[in-house]
């Protein structure tokens, strides 16, 4: 795996472990532009008590509020612009990123409920869109960490969910199955 998209993907972590320690889902991600960072974020659902304050959507807030980074008013504010999240984009996530334009994204592990990039639905570039141009998305880097991350919250208590559930019992687990091979 290419070094330049392990740094950036460790700067995902880093914001997915803030997540974490905010009694958020862990997921994180930065957007880079020119060899540097123009955005991070992580997740704020529980936080703001909204339900679409995903990390990707906190991150193009950001960017879209910062003049110096949107300059003038453009129809793919992010065709030049690369995504690192710890975690596939949700459908919701990814048809945003389609819509702004997004160059490329890379991402740590699937979403195996949600996912936009091809676990669940090819929002990104396998669904044809009349006007929106493809993006091009590639998972697999710090798979195993991210992973980890997801794991170490789920098997807390989330007082935060609308009914949350005893988690008394659960255990960390540690071992991780290889990423299924795709044909």
């Amino acid at each position: 795996m290419d070094t330049v998209h392990l740094q950036w993907m460790r700067e995902a972590m880093l914001m997915a472990e803030e997540a974490l320690g905010a009694g958020e889902v862990p997921v994180g991600c930065v957007f880079v532009r020119d060899g540097m960072i123009i955005a991070k974020a992580r997740n704020r659902t529980n936080e703001l008590r909204n339900a679409t304050r995903h990390a990707e959507l906190e991150a193009i807030d950001s960017i879209m509020s910062d003049k110096s980074l949107t300059p003038s008013v453009t129809e793919y504010p992010l065709s030049t612009t690369t995504l690192y999240v710890t975690v596939e984009p949700c459908m919701m996530c990814a048809s945003a990123l389609r819509q702004m334009g997004i160059k490329e994204v890379f991402y740590g592990c699937a979403n195996d409920r949600f996912g936009g990039c091809g676990s669940v639905l090819g929002v990104n570039e396998r669904l044809d869109h009349p006007v929106h141009p493809a993006y091009r998305a590639t998972g697999g880097y710090l798979r195993e960490e991210a992973i980890l991350i997801l794991r170490r919250f789920y098997v807390t208590e989330n007082t935060n969910a609308p009914v949350p559930k005893s988690k008394v019992n659960r255990i960390l687990k540690t071992e991780i199955s290889p990423e299924p091979l795709v044909s």
